[in-house]
């Protein structure tokens, strides 16, 4: 029976199982990540820290970060570390630790495997992210809680004890091919003014025709701020959930257009952060578990915009 307290041997079960490293998906090294470690176990920062254990890398905690990173990992020889930023908050910790890990992960493949190429700055830091989510975020549990939830962001946070950004990713990948959607988190920048931090969509790969296409106007990216009298801002100006029963996408209003429903997160009398979620009108339905638990303000309809 293999020994893997090191994370060394569990790059080797990695290669000797799936062979070539850059030909096992995120999804799939989390599984096998979980496999190995977790088996069963809560998913919390206890759990963590003793698989980092596991592993043979240490864990420290500083009050000051380089580079105002949240966290970042040495190894020298056979000694690993990771540093997370002190004071964090538990869900940020737990994402550190695995993210690093898995960065950890593209150095050793290429040790185990000398032939092997690591990614690059820019792609190890998305594939640590991905890796991280997919093993924070199980996906058959958590594609089923999505529409248990009804696709709500900020339930789902709850649920789960992990930050709104995480999950709302975390959406647009585990339902990528399903049907589509456009989701988007909202906050306030350091001007106060109201911007999109983070937005994810996904797309109907069975149904062609189930999707929205050139929409770039319709479905704000990163940094667009918050257009006046539109679901967001009315969420934020309101305090409460705002639903919009119909989005017409054509001249004429006839066509089938979207449904779009924006709650926000409201702490301490005062909103953090709107998550606002977009699906086909034929696909309202799936929203209902979010609708009768949030009771929305119901806007009647918008005309090319949300």
């Amino acid at each position: 029976m293999t020994n893997f307290s090191n994370l060394r041997v569990f790059c080797e079960h990695i290669v000797r199982k799936h062979g070539e490293p850059n030909q096992v998906s995120e999804e799939q090294l989390a599984e096998d990540f979980r496999t190995v470690y977790l088996k069963g176990l809560p998913l919390n920062l206890t759990t963590l820290r003793a698989v980092a254990a596991t592993c043979g890398v240490k864990l420290s905690e500083l009050e000051k970060m380089p580079g105002n990173v949240r966290g970042y990992h040495e190894i020298y020889g056979d000694s690993k570390n990771i540093y997370f930023k002190k004071g964090d908050a538990l869900s940020g910790i737990q994402n550190t630790i695995l993210h690093e890990i898995r960065e950890m992960m593209e150095t050793l493949f290429s040790e185990v495997q000398q032939e092997y190429e690591p990614l690059r700055t820019s792609a190890r830091h998305i594939a640590a992210n991905r890796f991280a989510a997919a093993v924070l975020l199980p996906r058959t549990d958590f594609e089923k809680k999505i529409y248990d939830t009804g696709f709500d962001v900020i339930e789902l946070s709850r649920l789960y004890s992990k930050s709104c950004s995480q999950v709302l990713l975390r959406m647009g990948e585990v339902l990528q091919g399903r049907l589509f959607m456009y989701a988007a988190l909202y906050e306030p920048d350091a001007e106060k003014q109201w911007r999109v931090a983070y937005w994810t969509g996904c797309s109907n790969d069975t149904d062609t025709d189930a999707n929205v296409y050139g929409g770039d106007g319709l479905f704000p990216r990163r940094g667009r701020t918050v257009m006046p009298g539109s679901l967001v801002d009315r969420a934020i100006s309101g305090k409460k959930p705002y639903l919009v029963s119909h989005v017409t996408l054509l001249d004429g209003g006839d066509d089938d257009g979207l449904v779009g429903i924006a709650e926000p997160l409201i702490i301490s009398g005062a909103v953090t952060k709107v998550a606002l979620v977009a699906l086909l009108e034929q696909s309202r339905d799936l929203l209902l578990p979010q609708i009768e638990r949030s009771k929305p303000v119901i806007v009647e309809g918008f005309h090319g915009h949300l």
